[in-house]
């Protein structure tokens, strides 16, 4: 055979068979049988002569082979006769050797079997026997009352039925004892928690202890110790958590809230022991203090009650009452025990001190709390700090209820001052005469106000070199006066009379009522409230223009450049921009006089409250301080009195942002923005008194400081946004005038003039509204920045219309000369000119811009060439001309004269 890895030989019979695969049934006939047949022969022929020769080539090698194959044969013949003789030994039915040996074993099987079941049998009815005698050892320990053995005993039973052999596991008998024993177990618990509720009896009105106990069917008593002892794991947790539950609601606490009185007391039982009784009642004595009723509660547990206790309830019943314990002494002793007066506060540390001893006694010493978790030490040596906060919950508290309360009473004010020092400049003995100003060119006044003031300093267009001072001077608080309830149309009566020397504000403390906001009118209001004069000059000196006390200050800028030059705000020039008598002040050396300039303005009276409050605070903290009640070097991080004097800059915070919430729909109104100014003011001032006069810590005093400025800011941003908010809705009322176009249509003027006149009973009655609210240099320049807001308006929708015919131009004037009666609001006396080119930049640009809308090209330019014009700027007259005048030579020529610019003079 070849091998598998061998190339094979293709034999004879294969070629055959292939061929005769091959052929077909006319190719197949009897020569090509014969000639495979043939094949095959010869093929056999030679593979016979093949091995024939093989055989003959090494036949001794041939026999050898040939007698070992015939022995091998012969030897496993004989190997098979005796395999099968041996499987007849072993495997015959009757004489064999297996069948016996198995026989054999089955009967040691059924034996082995039998005797096991007899083990098992005896193993069960002794386990059995075993349950059942110790089941009626607790029965009758049960029955008889003797519960501590019965515990064990029972321990005993369930730990056998634990170990049950596995053939009783499921047994009826087994789940009977089982079933039985867990009744005789709850009887037990029951009997040992009725035992217990007998032994420790908690109630509201006494603790009662007996240290034995009877129970049903018992021959002699059992000790409270061992009922105890007897209860389970979580009977015995229940328990105690409902007695310190009980201990620490009906005594801890109560004897820390109410006045109480203990009564301890013994009795004899019938054992001849003692039951012990710690009785509580009410007690009007008051020698009788907490922390001596918690001494003699805890002397009385730990005596009767502790010793009682097990092993491994005995430290950790006592340590679970300290958190109570503690939390009860500071929350129900010393925090709500801390005082609201300094005079109080020596008892109080008595108390402190007290506490400290009983915590180190009682809650350390006997009942085993942690020393370095010393709850009410670490809160004693921190007592100066707690102190403090206290103190200033309860100002912020207080003030929080007045700012609440104030809303209800918008209209509670008193009547407060802004008192400068106006530096009056007297001309020399010698006058000199100068020739006539038109322009008003001797305006070398210059003011300064305080930060709700509006007044910018004018920069210094002519180059003039006069300076002057300003000083304000610092108000303060007068002692309270007789209240009053002046008119709130004479908001601003004044009747102050000649003071030099006086360098601070008085706060008349009259209470007023803050007037409504009156109601559009078409009317106008002539009423005074500034009939007095509010400064008073020295006598034999000449009267001129006041100024505010300032630093040296270039000039102002003539009123022809007005439009550059920013309101004044605590006074006004005489004029409306001419020199009375035609003639400048002499340019001579001056001497100064000093004037004092009050200006009275409402105030709330929530503010007096709120300055009390800081004031208070500030002095608290200051007597605290200086008490020495509370040394230096205590472990807080402050000094004493730190805390409290800072929440004087919290009451301050706490008004800034509460009352703007709580009277946001006030606020909302006109009045009530101002009104709100002026208090802001009029608190910034008073702080600042106060840090003037009270000699502080820094750190309160930069508090105070920040706190003022802030306040300061505030009432600046409320003031402007109030003026703000009344110039865009002005603006609103001009834009339906929608530019001031075609005003030659009739029905288009008429549509004008009521915007107009709108805008005129608007700002009208807004200033009737601030006029009783405001101070006087204040009312004045928001007036005049809303008017000079509206005019501004005006004059740009004027100069924007590009082509103003001859009719139109006419109309245009009159409505502008519509709002010349606002220069009324600008008068304070009849006999006196109007000021209100001081406190309306862009007004005599809108007057000549009214007189120019109807003037010929000769008047404009003789105009210009005079100078009268420098308020316009040059591409505004070049559009004003191309929509005045036709497209002429002299238009041309007069244009170009104005792109030359302005003539200097």
């Amino acid at each position: 055979m070849t091998p598998s890895h061998l190339p094979r030989q293709v034999d004879v019979s294969s070629q055959i068979l292939s061929k005769l695969d091959s052929a077909t049934f006319q190719s197949l006939d009897s020569t090509v049988a014969s000639s495979w047949r043939a094949e095959l022969d010869e093929s056999i022929r030679l593979t016979k002569k093949r091995i024939h020769d093989r055989v003959h080539a090494n036949l001794p090698a041939f026999e050898a082979q040939l007698a070992s194959a015939r022995s091998a044969q012969q030897r496993l013949q004989g190997l098979a006769n005796d395999v099968d003789a041996l499987n007849h030994a072993v495997s015959d039915p009757e004489t064999g050797l297996t069948p016996a040996l198995l026989a054999a074993l089955r009967k040691h099987q059924a034996l082995a079997q039998a005797s096991l079941n007899a083990d098992v049998l005896h193993a069960s009815l002794s386990h059995l026997s075993e349950c059942k005698t110790q089941l009626e050892n607790v029965q009758h320990l049960v029955d008889s009352g003797d519960l501590p053995a019965a515990v064990p005993a029972s321990a005993q039973l369930a730990q056998l039925l634990d170990t049950t052999p596995r053939p009783l596991g499921q047994a009826t008998v087994t789940s009977d004892i089982r079933s039985k024993l867990r009744v005789l177990t709850n009887r037990l618990e029951e009997l040992l928690n009725n035992a217990y509720t007998q032994g420790v009896v908690v109630s509201s009105t006494d603790i009662i202890i007996r240290p034995f106990v009877l129970v049903p069917n018992s021959e002699k008593p059992i000790p409270l110790s061992a009922v105890l002892s007897s209860l389970s794991s979580s009977s015995l947790s229940a328990h105690m958590t409902s007695l310190r539950r009980d201990i620490t609601a009906h005594y801890i606490d109560h004897s820390l809230t109410h006045p109480t009185s203990l009564s301890f007391s013994q009795e004899p039982d019938q054992f001849g022991s003692f039951i012990h009784r710690l009785q509580r009642l009410p007690s009007s004595n008051h020698g009788s203090t907490p922390l001596g009723n918690l001494s003699r509660i805890l002397e009385f547990m730990n005596d009767k009650l502790f010793p009682c206790l097990p092993q491994s309830q005995r430290e950790t019943f006592p340590k679970s009452l300290v958190k109570p314990l503690t939390t009860s002494i500071m929350t129900r002793l010393l925090i709500s025990s801390l005082p609201s007066k300094l005079n109080a506060l020596p008892t109080f540390l008595d108390l402190t001190r007290t506490s400290v001893d009983f915590e180190s006694k009682y809650i350390v010493g006997l009942l085993k709390s942690d020393t370095f978790e010393r709850e009410i030490k670490n809160w004693v040596d921190n007592v100066c700090a707690h102190y403090e906060r206290g103190r200033r919950q309860h100002v912020l508290d207080d003030v929080r209820e007045t700012i609440q309360a104030s809303v209800s009473r918008p209209k509670d004010t008193f009547a407060a001052e802004l008192v400068t020092i106006i530096s009056v400049t007297q001309p020399s003995a010698e006058p000199a005469s100068v020739a006539a100003d038109d322009w008003n060119l001797n305006d070398d006044r210059i003011s300064k106000t305080d930060s709700s003031g509006s007044a910018i300093d004018a920069e210094d267009a002519w180059g003039f070199d006069d300076d002057v001072e300003a000083e304000e001077a610092p108000v303060s608080k007068p002692d309270p006066v007789e209240e009053l309830e002046p008119d709130p149309n004479e908001a601003w009566g004044w009747n102050d009379e000649l003071a030099e020397e006086q360098t601070e504000a008085s706060v008349q403390d009259s209470v007023s009522i803050t007037p409504e906001e009156p109601a559009e009118q078409d009317e106008v209001w002539d009423d005074d409230p500034w009939a007095d004069d509010s400064a008073v000059t020295l006598p034999d000196r000449q009267p001129v223009a006041p100024s505010i006390v300032s630093p040296p200050q270039p000039a102002p800028a003539p009123a022809a450049s007005s439009s550059r030059q920013q309101p004044l705000s605590n006074g006004h020039p005489p004029t409306n921009g001419h020199v009375a008598n035609g003639h400048r002040p002499p340019s001579k050396p001056s001497k100064p006089a000093n004037t004092v300039n009050k200006e009275p303005y409402p105030v709330s009276v929530l503010i007096r409250r709120i300055v009390q409050a800081v004031e208070d605070a500030l002095h608290e903290g200051e007597a605290l301080a200086s008490s020495g009640i509370f040394p230096k070097s205590s472990p807080s991080t402050s000094i004493p009195g730190t805390l409290i004097m800072q929440s004087g800059a919290l009451v301050l915070d706490l008004y800034r942002a509460l009352y703007p919430v709580m009277a946001a729909s006030r606020l909302s109104q006109p009045a009530g923005r101002m009104q709100f100014s002026n208090d802001c003011y009029y608190l910034s001032e008073e702080i600042a008194r106060i840090l003037k006069h009270e000699q502080g810590l820094p750190s309160v005093q930069e508090r105070l400081e920040e706190c003022k400025d802030d306040l300061g800011v505030l009432a600046d941003s409320w003031f402007y946004q109030g003026i703000d908010q009344q110039i865009a809705a002005l603006g609103g009322v001009l834009a339906d005038a929608d530019g001031f176009a075609d005003t030659s249509d009739q029905e288009r003027y008429d549509e004008c003039e009521m915007v107009i006149t709108r805008v005129l009973r608007d700002v009208r009655s807004i200033a009737h509204t601030w006029k009783s609210i405001l101070p006087k240099s204040k009312y004045y320049t928001a007036v005049g920045l809303i008017v000079n807001g509206v005019l501004s308006r005006i004059i740009e929708s004027i100069l924007a219309i590009s082509d103003i015919p001859e009719v139109e131009s006419h109309k245009l004037s009159e409505l502008c000369r519509i709002l010349t009666a606002l220069e009324g609001l600008f008068v304070e006396n009849t006999s006196e000119s109007s000021f209100v080119v001081s406190y309306v930049p862009s007004w005599l640009k809108f007057s000549y811009l009214s007189e120019l809308l109807e003037a010929s090209m000769a008047d404009l330019t003789y105009l210009f060439e005079e100078g009268a014009l420098v308020d316009f700027e040059i591409d505004e007259l070049v559009m004003l001309v191309k929509a005045l005048f036709a497209d002429t030579p002299l238009r041309t020529k007069t244009i170009d004269k104005i792109m030359n610019g302005h003539p200097v003079r």
